[in-house]
């Protein structure tokens, strides 16, 4: 288990069809885990994205309305070429490069040691 003491995070990824880049930020709160931004950098294959998305610096961005998450399921198929980054608090982890059991992330249900 890897805990990362932050109210804010970014998950960023390749997509395995296409090779774009997506880029999600999330927000660590009471009531889970909220998506607070995506962004992606091209369109097809079923990542298209929404009408009201903005084209900022070469990347679509949107903001989703969607209900709070308990937790996030990864999978780590190792057939993309690279896993998920997740950063947060100036550090990154690479987590599911290689094939195996899917990462789960979410809140931690009590506070970090001092």
């Amino acid at each position: 288990m890897t805990v990362l003491a932050a109210s804010l995070f970014s998950l960023s990824w390749t997509h395995s069809v296409q090779k774009t880049e997506w880029r999600e930020t999330w927000a660590v709160t009471p009531d889970g885990l909220v998506l607070e931004e995506a962004r992606v950098k091209g369109s097809g294959a079923g990542m298209d994205p929404p009408e009201d998305a903005v084209f900022e610096d070469g990347w679509w961005v949107y903001r989703p309305n969607r209900p709070p998450l308990p937790s996030l399921t990864l999978a780590a198929s190792g057939a993309t070429g690279g896993g998920w980054t997740l950063c947060a608090e100036g550090q990154c982890l690479s987590l599911g490069e290689t094939a195996g059991a899917p990462i789960t992330v979410a809140p931690c249900d009590r506070p970090p040691h001092e």
